[in-house]
Formats: structure tokens, C-alpha cells, sequence
């Protein structure tokens, strides 16, 4: 065992960090057996663009969870690639409403049926006794609930 996995909770960013570098690793993959141009760090804009086809900046980087300066640089990335594109609300100048282009709607057409696979997959090694879904729900809905940052001040005046 070595000295990450040994710490236990401490290194649990660490342990999930490390899962995620593994899942983004083997999704890459998975899209290059089927031929498809389509890096993993894209999914979440491009999913959500879908099902949602006029977001805001702001909106984006709220239905992703990422922070503006993330969500900003995914963005550019994708628009250099002519996945989406942005313009102007018409209400509030200073608002960029962002969309699937055609080309990002062919891709999302195009991953779809992988989708559909790499989710049955997914499922093999998620669906445990400790479901990580629904640990992961669990977690989520903690630090809703108070941050992991209060909850350490607490221990501090304890």
C-alpha cells in the first residue's frame, strides 16, 4: 500500500482526483476505439448544451459546478473547436448566451451510442455494496449542508 492510500481520509481529494484521472483516461480511449474526437473534459458542457441550449456563462458554470475561470477556459477551448459558439443577449449587452453549433450538435449525434455503452460500464464497477453514486450524492448533499471548511473550524474551537 503506499503512503496516499495508507492516510486514509486525509488523502480522500487525492483518492478522487486519482479515480477521475483514471475514468478521463479510459473515456479518451473509449471515444478513439469508436473514432470519435471527443475529449472527456468536454462532456459536461457539451451534455449540458443539449439538454439545455441557451446558457449563460454564468448558467454553464452553475449547472457544471465549476468555477467562472474554468468554466471560461472550457469554453474557449470549445469554440476553437467550433463545437459552440456565443453571442450577445440581446437584454443584457454584457451576458455571452452560448449554443451547439451544427458541428457540436453532429458530435453529441455521433457519442450518443458510446454514451449508452460507457454508462452499462460504469455501472459494472459502481453498482457495489457501497454504491459510489450514491455515496457520492450523499457527500455532495453534506457539504451543502456546511462546508467542509466550517466543519473543520468547529474541530479547531473543540
Amino acid at each position: 500500500m503506499n503512503v496516499i492510500d495508507a492516510s486514509g481520509l486525509l488523502a480522500i481529494a487525492t483518492r478522487l482526483q486519482r479515480l477521475s484521472e483514471r475514468l478521463r483516461k479510459d473515456g479518451a480511449l473509449i471515444y478513439k476505439a469508436y473514432g470519435i474526437d471527443f475529449e472527456p473534459k468536454w462532456f459536461p458542457v457539451i451534455y449540458t448544451l443539449y439538454y439545455k441550449p441557451l446558457l449563460s456563462v454564468v448558467e454553464i458554470a452553475s449547472e457544471i459546478g465549476y468555477t467562472h475561470p474554468s468554466t471560461i477556459s472550457l469554453l474557449k477551448e470549445l469554440e476553437k473547436q467550433r463545437l459552440i459558439r456565443s453571442r450577445r443577449d440581446k437584454v443584457d449587452e454584457r451576458k455571452r448566451l452560448l449554443q451547439l453549433t451544427e458541428k457540436g450538435k453532429a458530435l453529441v449525434a455521433q457519442v450518443q451510442p458510446v454514451w449508452k455503452v460507457m454508462t452499462a460500464a460504469i455501472a459494472e464497477f459502481t453498482d457495489t455494496r457501497n454504491n459510489l453514486m450514491k455515496a457520492i450524492i450523499e457527500v455532495e448533499e453534506q457539504l451543502d449542508r456546511q462546508s467542509f471548511l466550517q466543519r473543520a473550524r468547529e474541530k479547531i474551537y473543540q
